[in-house]
């Protein structure tokens, strides 16, 4: 989405940067992680221009990061869901979540938390083969800098489903 000529550079973060690197771009994939799928719900929840989500939700489903998922014959409409692709960004969006938390936040807005027993999950560097959860092993949950209005709505996260609105 930059669109920037890397004159032979032979960098993946620069290439990745290409797909997923303006901000709207990885607010899509946040709310769609966080269970928001449908257009209008994405144009409500980022507050971004029709033309604007319409693009970055095309180049998104282009690159395979989304696909789209009829939901109505009449009128034809879609929803957008997580490929496989997609959900791998889950550990590029949870440590920059963790950053974000860690240098720019006072209390974080939302918290990652392992389903099973509500143990905090990080993103940490690991060696290749280390156990490593799934994405249907985690939930995101309001934390306690989320607004009071957004945490009534907003409820915990099961791979990308919303549940039942949890205080941690």
């Amino acid at each position: 989405m930059l669109h920037r000529d890397y004159g032979g550079q032979n960098c993946s973060i620069a290439r990745a940067l290409e797909v997923v690197g303006e901000r709207w771009t990885l607010l899509i994939i946040r709310d769609v992680f966080l269970g928001v799928h449908r257009f209008d719900q994405l144009l409500d929840s980022l507050g971004v221009a029709r033309n604007v989500l319409a693009d970055r939700l095309n180049r998104l489903v282009d690159e395979g990061v989304l696909k789209r998922v009829r939901y109505s014959e009449r009128p034809q409409r879609f929803e957008y869901h997580l490929t496989r692709k997609g959900m791998d960004l889950n550990v590029a969006l949870t440590a920059l979540r963790q950053w974000g938390d860690e240098y720019l936040s006072e209390q974080p807005p939302r918290l990652l938390r392992r389903s099973e027993d509500r143990k905090p999950v990080i993103a940490a560097l690991v060696t290749k083969g280390t156990a490593t959860l799934r994405a249907d092993e985690v939930e995101t949950v309001p934390g306690p800098g989320l607004a009071r209005k957004r945490r009534r709505s907003g409820g915990a996260t099961r791979r990308g489903r919303p549940t039942a609105p949890t205080d941690p």
